[in-house]
């Protein structure tokens, strides 16, 4: 059976988007996945000089789409370290680690979308109140399920990121 998400078309202004985070790693909260239907959910996020964004992780049921507006990142994709530079696209299908971060010495501005979509705006507000020391890490442990973000060791990614 063929998912077919039912919504109102969705359009989002340049400037109406949520902004969470701070430099070195910022980003701004487009879509979630309660106005698509839960067709997707998307975010941009912004690195600067070598920053890391997210730490290695897999969803369960989604598929993640990175696009470089700009920049260069490293991508865990499995066990690969994969680099892609503006223009280039990576998707990484579910139940696979993945992880990514700016190149060393560049910045990296990203459009993310995970397919089908995934509550995703109360996670990355939860990753933001955690950055400003207004949370604890047990609140995002005990949040894997229900954001289908389920965090793992990679010493590929170690490796990579030293």
């Amino acid at each position: 059976m063929t998912f077919v998400p039912e919504h109102k078309p969705v359009v989002v202004r340049a400037g109406e988007s949520e902004v969470f985070g701070r430099p070195p790693s910022s980003g701004r909260l487009i879509v979630d996945a309660d106005t698509t239907g839960g067709a997707l959910s998307s975010q941009r996020i912004i690195l600067q000089d070598g920053a890391d964004g997210a730490t290695p992780h897999h969803h369960n049921t989604a598929s993640e789409f990175f696009h470089i507006l700009g920049g260069g990142v490293q991508i865990l994709c499995g066990d690969e370290i994969l680099t892609a530079e503006e223009g280039d696209t990576v998707v990484v299908p579910p139940r696979t680690a993945h992880a990514f971060g700016a190149l060393p010495g560049r910045d990296a501005d990203l459009l993310i979308i995970i397919t089908p979509g995934v509550r995703r705006f109360e996670y990355f507000r939860l990753l933001d109140r955690l950055g400003r020391g207004e949370d604890v890490l047990q609140e995002l442990i005990d949040s894997q399920d229900l954001y289908d973000n389920h965090f793992l060791d990679s010493p590929a990614w170690k490796t990579a990121r030293a």
